[in-house]
């Protein structure tokens, strides 16, 4: 989700959602430790509960970063051993890490001996075409003994050569049943499933076999699904005020707090929430305001007034 689930996104996401778990895009130990660390870790009161998700292969560093995060306020530290393309491999972290299960151990030891919060590792079920299970049981047996009680697993390979990251979203096989056996083999351990889950019902038949599951890129085209949560998984009841106009209506405060605050422009933020009205009549046209480069130069009330207004035929094309 680099380049998607920044703080904006986040916060966006916590006002539809109060109880899940949210996960910042992954940020290399490199930009923590040579780049603006602000930039990278400032978050928001109202995004907990959150977790920090940090690409990397040097434990020294790791353990590094993880205290920056415990120190920003994150509530869990979160290891990538999953993202396949090509650029992550070149820095030595992401998927292919998943073929040395000792250097992530020793990595996952580092920040747990650094931090008080959990650290989890999120990681596919294997590499290039390799189909045996004994590779990922492997890989989640000598990570855990490190102190890793908590795994999230992309239920596909990652084939790390002859496919995009797009590609590799798609075209190796979901093996759900995979994930199914990692939690009767560590049942001690908590097993959360990614990938290819689009609907409540798909979530909840996964949460009745394993401990948790995380949604990427259906939850951000589609937010209002996440309005559902609440209520569908965590027990929690109603909210007659949440409203997509509510969310809307909060989203320009942000906006306004975020320009005073930081200097944002609000169409850095407003990126994040065009999925909130999928499925509805106007949502397209909506869509087109709150995107249009046109508008930049407009405080973002005036761009929602003009999203909602009726439109009329003389009405340039921008705003049909």
């Amino acid at each position: 989700m680099l380049d998607w689930t920044d703080r904006h996104c986040r916060y966006f996401h916590r006002l539809l959602s109060r109880r899940a778990r949210l996960y910042t895009e992954m940020v290399t130990t490199g930009a923590l430790l040579h780049g603006d660390v602000a930039r990278h870790l400032r978050l928001d009161e109202a995004e907990h509960p959150v977790a920090l998700q940090l690409g990397g292969s040097e434990p020294a560093d790791l353990a590094h970063c993880a205290r920056l995060g415990e120190e920003w306020g994150y509530d869990e530290i979160n290891l990538n051993c999953g993202c396949p393309s090509e650029r992550v491999q070149r820095g030595a972290f992401g998927a292919c890490l998943m073929a040395e299960p000792q250097l992530v151990a020793d990595g996952v030891k580092a920040m747990v001996d650094a931090v008080g919060i959990p650290v989890t590792v999120k990681h596919r079920i294997g590499i290039d075409r390799g189909e045996d299970y004994g590779f990922v049981r492997d890989f989640v047996g000598t990570v855990s003994e490190a102190g890793c009680n908590t795994f999230i697993v992309h239920a596909r390979n990652a084939w790390l050569k002859g496919l995009s990251p797009k590609e590799n979203r798609d075209i190796p096989p979901l093996r759900y049943e995979l994930v199914h056996r990692l939690k009767r083999d560590f049942p001690r351990l908590s097993i959360v499933i990614n990938g290819g889950l689009k609907t409540t019902a798909q979530v909840g038949e996964q949460l009745a076999l394993l401990d948790g599951a995380m949604l990427g890129r259906e939850a951000y085209h589609n937010p209002w699904w996440l309005a559902e949560w609440d209520r569908a998984f965590f027990g929690l009841p109603e909210e007659p005020a949440r409203t997509r106009e509510w969310v809307e209506e909060e989203m320009l405060r942000y906006m306004e707090r975020e320009a005073r605050a930081h200097g944002t422009h609000w169409h850095a933020i407003a990126r994040h929430m065009m999925g909130l009205r999928h499925g509805l009549p106007g949502a397209r046209r909506w869509r087109q305001v709150w995107s249009d480069h046109r508008m930049k130069a407009l405080p973002p009330a005036e761009v929602a007034a003009i999203a909602h207004a009726p439109v009329s035929s003389a009405e340039p094309a921008h705003a049909a």
